[in-house]
């Protein structure tokens, strides 16, 4: 009996539990921070609910309505940020060049992450030539400005969408190789690891087991900060007629549409260069704010 009511005890206060533990966080935050947050979790469900919050299809053309302004400047109640050059929804279009630009980005930043951080790991591991060889391959790839390296491979194989996003997975990932290389090769030198090896554990248990968590920490914060960096990059891509191709949308393909028209139909370009703008800011505020929470150096 004592049992099944301690029991209900624990399972009727995991969620109270939870939801002040969540509170509590909350109420820690900075107001920048807590607007910025905020502004991700609802650009995260128009990732996911695209198609339930978008009033038309992307590519759904209206001529008779092309050039409409937005509903609060004089347009159409229907279209409340107003038409493009084809009469498609202003507001449908950001929504699903939101949800492309973000899937463009996090596919990147994911790929660039697992590339680096694996080869810091074998350049701490093997030591040696091999991570002479590997850091040489990491100053190389600092040294060369990326948007060349993505230009020239685009130019050269062709543009399509799967290459785009392992073109976009290769930015950044030397930052991730250098900063997993010195952080195992400290870690190593830890007693945990010491006695680890003391006990006969394997190197990959080593590795996965317990330093991977160790320094995971760092390795998050350092995906928020590389993350604005790719959806600029994809922006500029697509600004340039090299990343997504129509009849797929982007927020960049829909600001390098729109710079025909910044006279005469501004808000072509405005809109998406604003949720370009606002988007990178709150992961750029949000990623500094996670350093300083999650580096025990900073801590006051």
């Amino acid at each position: 009996m004592a049992d099944q009511t301690q029991g209900q005890r624990l399972r009727g206060g995991t969620t109270p539990g939870l939801l002040s533990g969540i509170t509590r966080e909350l109420s820690r935050m900075p107001a920048l921070v807590l607007i910025c947050a905020l502004f991700l979790f609802g650009t995260l469900c128009v990732f996911v609910f695209a198609d339930l919050l978008a009033p038309y299809h992307y590519a759904e053309q209206d001529l008779l309505n092309r050039l409409k302004p937005p509903s609060f400047l004089g347009g159409i109640s229907e279209h409340w940020l107003g038409t493009d050059d084809l009469g498609r929804d202003l507001l449908s279009r950001i929504i699903y060049g939101t949800r492309m630009s973000i899937f463009v980005a996090i596919a990147g930043t994911v790929i660039g992450a697992t590339i680096g951080t694996a080869i810091g790991f074998l350049a701490a591991h093997f030591r040696g030539w091999i991570e002479e060889s590997v850091m040489m391959f990491v100053d190389f790839q600092a040294s060369i400005p990326f948007m060349i390296v993505a230009l020239a491979v685009l130019a050269f194989f062709g543009n399509n969408f799967l290459l785009f996003v392992l073109v976009m997975g290769l930015n950044g990932w030397e930052t991730y190789a250098r900063l997993t290389r010195g952080m195992v090769l400290s870690a190593s030198e830890h007693g945990y690891v010491t006695s680890m090896r003391a006990l006969g554990a394997s190197p990959l248990r080593i590795y996965g087991r317990h330093i991977l968590p160790n320094i995971a920490s760092a390795l998050i914060v350092q995906f928020t900060l590389n993350f604005p960096e790719t959806i600029l990059l994809e922006t500029s891509m697509s600004f340039l007629g090299l990343g997504i191709q129509p009849p797929l949308t982007s927020l960049g393909l829909m600001l390098g549409s729109g710079r025909d028209y910044l006279l005469t139909a501004w808000w072509i370009a405005v809109f998406p260069g604003l949720m370009i703008f606002f988007t990178t800011l709150a992961v750029s505020i949000l990623g500094d704010w996670l350093r300083d929470r999650l580096d025990p150096t900073l801590r006051r």
